[in-house]
């Protein structure tokens, strides 16, 4: 029981290893669940459990599962959510690949499709030809898309050799490595209960929940897995190139600045308070209040679009700020400016002391979102955070730290740009 927030989280693990949480809330209409694996795009290398076979796979077959995991042999699974009255969905990311439906009615017929189907590969040889040409399609419309293609290779001027630079889909050429075998091997590694997480949030009882899951994991005989080694190559401290210029049709440019966290290698509650600490940095640096904001919109050099963002993983980290703009070496110059002089005086106290109030609004207030509680608990639970350890992380970060981590990530060494240009 979290007393602040008034929230209570329910939890069992099943023999086979999968860990089932559920958080009632009795005043909502709505269920909303999301079934996860720790397995995403960065994955591409690991030892197989109980073989110790090192094998390196095509990239793009966790987000290549993602799309045949919807197809059973009676049909498209989409359609039968659909007829249960359910909004369902999936995504593939850097590390983990989740499956997830939101209903108001037919709960137990939902959560027991959504089991069923992520528990029931089934990958034909016909099949897996027909995807390789779908997926060959959206990999080539993403190549026209700005906003993937400036983040894309933002992320390949930062690094030499991590996954995190490889598109998340893969590549044309990748995809078709990909067969029926290798599929087997990756859902077998990756979808065993142990290496996966079901959440429930919304108007349920967790016993409800508990019983079909009990019900339904029980007709398996599968035993507990060992942790999955993965393995990934070694990245050195540098950036891979400073920048990156490409021509699309826009009507604008587009510009992305990034910096590389080389402070990775641990995960838990210290990963936390590094994501809270770095997020209330780049707030007060660049939220819609700061000063550097407010003059750049009255300019005219950004608009309401201009956003930054950070990502934190036990192996990697980078921060990424930017938008579209009119001339992008002047909004480049702007931003390494305002930090230069921030690195020289520091954040000023009031304004880390606002940011952090609002940081506390922000997740108190995504409580009310069955949608915010279930995201923020999967992600977490994958970097072994726990979410009521929120409050406490950011009570703990310290306009001290706030100030170190300005001198220390924001390292103009470490920093890349990417632009898109019109054509």
């Amino acid at each position: 029981m979290d007393a602040f927030l008034g929230e209570k989280l329910f939890s069992k693990r099943s023999k086979n290893g999968l860990m089932t949480y559920v958080l009632p809330k009795k005043n909502f209409n709505k269920v909303f669940a999301m079934y996860s694996t720790h397995y995403g795009s960065i994955d591409s290398e690991f030892i197989v459990p109980g073989t110790g076979e090192r094998l390196k796979v095509p990239e793009g077959i966790a987000h290549f599962l993602e799309h045949k995991m919807f197809e059973m042999e009676y049909g498209n699974v989409f359609d039968k959510f659909a007829e249960l009255g359910a909004s369902s969905n999936a995504f593939t990311n850097y590390t983990n690949t989740t499956y997830l439906f939101s209903a108001t009615s037919s709960f137990e017929q939902n959560l027991d499709l959504l089991l069923e189907f992520v528990e029931t590969p089934y990958f034909t040889k016909e099949s897996v030809e027909k995807e390789k040409g779908i997926i060959t399609q959206e990999l080539r419309m993403y190549e026209d898309e700005p906003e993937w293609q400036v983040l894309l290779n933002l992320l390949r001027c930062l690094y030499h050799n991590h996954p995190v630079r490889i598109d998340i889909g893969g590549t044309v050429e990748s995809i078709q490595k990909i067969d029926v075998d290798t599929l087997y091997k990756c859902y077998n590694t990756f979808y065993h209960p142990s290496n996966m997480i079901l959440f429930v949030t919304g108007c349920i009882e967790p016993n409800e929940v508990f019983e079909l899951v009990e019900r339904h994991e029980n007709r398996k005989n599968i035993g507990v897995q060992p942790p999955i080694e993965r393995i990934y190559p070694e990245e050195p401290g540098s950036i891979h190139n400073p920048t990156s210029t490409v021509k699309l049709d826009v009507a604008e440019p587009m510009f992305l600045m990034g910096f590389k966290d080389n402070d990775v290698g641990y995960e838990g509650f210290e990963l936390l308070k590094k994501e809270i600490c770095i997020g209330i940095l780049l707030e007060v640096l660049f939220g819609k209040s700061s000063v550097l904001y407010e003059r750049l919109y009255e300019e005219g050099l950004i608009d309401d679009r201009f956003s930054f963002s950070y990502e934190g993983q036990k192996d990697y980290g980078f921060c990424t700020i930017g938008g579209e703009t009119r001339t992008p070496e002047r909004l480049h110059k702007e931003i390494l400016e305002s930090i230069s002089q921030n690195q020289a005086r520091g954040v000023m106290e009031e304004d880390f002391a606002r940011v952090k109030k609002k940081f506390l609004g922000d997740f108190i207030q995504g409580f009310n979102s069955v949608e915010f509680i279930a995201t923020s608990f999967v992600s977490y639970y994958h970097k072994k955070i726990d979410i009521f350890d929120y409050m406490k992380a950011l009570n703990e970060v310290t306009f001290e730290d706030v100030n170190w981590r300005l001198k220390t990530f924001l390292d103009f060494s470490r920093h890349a740009t990417s632009t898109v240009m019109p054509k």
